[in-house]
């Protein structure tokens, strides 16, 4: 979940270099920038209550809340993992929060120009998934992604093979289940970012204290990227 941005200074997917898919990137980014005051409309008064019943929303209730809500990557970070993945040859890479397919068309656009493999995310609302899988056919990805609905912990269960990146950003509360299960897949010099470690910094505090443990296989640093960026490298 992002602050706005100005197109002019940071225009989305000026790196990748495919103007079909930068005025895709274009159009996704202004429609996020234009919820900022939703976001906090919808999500303020359900931590409050969350707060006050001293109960955590569930991932299901999040979701709802926010099933028309984008909460993507800045294109900084967008920009980010496209130049990540292009240096370490993905082909295959993992995303926790697909939402509407913005991280999505970042990835996809890098493992087509590394000669080709697969994304592979996941999403929990229906609507959702119909509409990242429409915005990555309008940006000529759809070969390069594939879209799982449903519960990350289920539809992420099955061996994925040596994965090459993950990133993390769906609900906090399952960025350290979800790595401890891909974790050992990830292969070595592999890349794992989670998003929003600022902003949610009580609830990932777990995960990133993971993360910059030695002994659990990685190597971590948080970055002051947008929200707050965990940037992990499998040793």
């Amino acid at each position: 979940m992002k602050l706005p941005f100005s197109p002019e200074l940071s225009p989305p997917g000026a790196v990748i270099g495919d103007p079909r898919v930068q005025a895709v990137l274009k159009r996704l980014h202004g429609a996020a920038a234009g919820q900022r005051l939703q976001i906090v409309r919808r999500f303020v008064p359900a931590l409050l209550r969350g707060s006050l019943l001293r109960r955590r929303p569930s991932a299901e209730e999040m979701s709802e809340i926010a099933k028309d809500l984008y909460l993507p990557l800045s294109p900084e970070q967008g920009a980010l993992c496209y130049l990540v993945a292009r240096a370490l040859g993905a082909r295959r890479i993992v995303e926790f929060g697909t939402s509407f397919g913005i991280s999505t068309i970042y990835f996809a656009a890098a493992v087509r120009d590394n000669g080709g493999g697969l994304v592979i995310g996941t999403e929990l609302v229906p609507e959702k998934v119909a509409q990242a899988r429409a915005n990555l056919r309008e940006a000529g990805l759809e070969a390069f992604a594939e879209i799982r609905e449903g519960d990350a912990l289920q539809t992420l269960q099955e061996p994925l093979g040596a994965i090459d990146m993950v990133l993390l950003d769906g609900w906090k509360d399952l960025y350290l289940p979800i790595i401890r299960m891909l974790g050992p897949q990830v292969r070595p010099g592999g890349v794992v970012i989670g998003d929003n470690i600022f902003t949610f910094k009580r609830d990932l505090a777990p995960y990133v204290a993971y993360m910059q443990d030695p002994a659990n296989g990685f190597r971590s640093s948080t970055l002051h990227l947008a929200d707050g960026t965990e940037f992990s490298v499998r040793v």
